[in-house]
């Protein structure tokens, strides 16, 4: 009887050790098929499998708030499995602090920072004709500010709260797509639209290329970093939006053109063990031509730019691991 006792336990212990040393499950939220987000997030995934991390997965979605609630809802430290999610610096702002309706009730506040991946432009787009140069000659004009509930409306919300701009004051806001706004500009029943997304973007590139063969240039909205617009989003929101300048040749615009841009992050949640986290860090940074090959945008993965967006003092924390491994490799102190 005792015999079969020690058995028992002896097998039991061996049960516990066994997945004691097991790999943690890393899963990754991504973006829709042929985007960046999602050839990031699958390049990523390989990475940390074949660098023997974690049993690391991509998994396709909607984007940065299905990543987030991913985040927040199936993250399982019991199971030693941890969701992972890419996503836009506004997007984690507002489900951090719960402005976004879908997290108000309950915050996404357990997100940490891991590094910073890429920026995208934050397009207000118009025509030389209109006469908008600045973001304050929105008002009393038919304006999108993008899908209702996404990054591009968000950011545009931020955009017109930094320059004193209520939406009210447009002559009429529409609420559409990038590619309906394109098209909408085009045939004249706007004015402007805001969207947000990667340097070039093609339904911007084809508006461009309308507007011309009609007599008109594509202009893009200055918002220069001295300007008003920017020195409030910049001071209200540090590390959210930055400025920089787009090149007239990026889509053909008469002059070049400042601008603002947003970053986007890759977060995992703060119950993710320090050690796990650091080896993260070690793997995607010890990778990054992988992750170049994989999609050209990663070129701005940089060490430089994770250890700027960490001085900035951002709202959401950084990782402690990720900290580690900055400290480890000497990018702080």
């Amino acid at each position: 009887m005792k015999f079969w006792k020690l058995t028992i336990v002896a097998l039991a212990l061996l049960a516990g050790w066994a997945v004691a040393q097991q790999r943690p499950r890393v899963v990754i939220p991504t973006g829709s098929t042929g985007g960046v987000f999602f050839f990031y997030g699958q390049a990523v995934a390989k990475i940390l499998s074949e660098a023997g991390v974690a049993d690391a997965t991509a998994q396709q979605t909607g984007g940065s708030y299905d990543n987030l609630l991913l985040l927040r809802d199936r993250t399982d430290p019991a199971s030693r499995t941890y969701y992972c999610a890419l996503a836009t610096t506004d997007s984690a702002l507002v489900t951090y602090t719960g402005e976004e309706p879908r997290f108000a009730q309950r915050k996404a506040d357990m997100q940490r920072i891991m590094f910073y991946m890429y920026p995208s432009l934050i397009h207000i787009v118009t025509t030389e004709k209109s006469g908008i140069r600045f973001v304050g000659d929105l008002r009393g004009k038919r304006v999108s500010t993008g899908q209702p509930g996404s990054s591009t409306e968000n950011l545009a919300l931020l955009v017109l709260k930094g320059a004193g701009v209520d939406p009210r004051e447009f002559a009429k806001r529409e609420r559409l797509p990038a590619a309906e706004s394109a098209k909408a500009l085009s045939e004249g029943t706007i004015d402007a639209y805001f969207w947000v997304g990667g340097v070039p973007t093609s339904s911007v590139v084809e508006l461009a290329q309308s507007l011309a063969r009609k007599g008109d240039q594509i202009k893009l909205v200055d918002s220069p970093r001295t300007g008003p617009t920017a020195q409030l989003l910049l001071k209200e929101f540090p590390g959210i939006i930055t400025t920089g300048r787009l090149p007239k040749s990026a889509y053909g615009t008469k002059d070049d053109v400042f601008a603002l841009f947003t970053g986007n992050v890759f977060l995992c949640p703060a119950s993710m063990p320090d050690d796990l986290a650091a080896a993260i860090m070690k793997a995607v940074f010890g990778n990054l031509q992988t992750l170049v090959t994989a999609t050209a945008a990663a070129r701005d993965t940089t060490l430089k730019n994770t250890v700027d967006l960490y001085n900035q003092k951002t709202v959401i924390p950084f990782h402690p691991g990720a900290i580690k491994y900055l400290r480890e490799v000497g990018a702080i102190r």
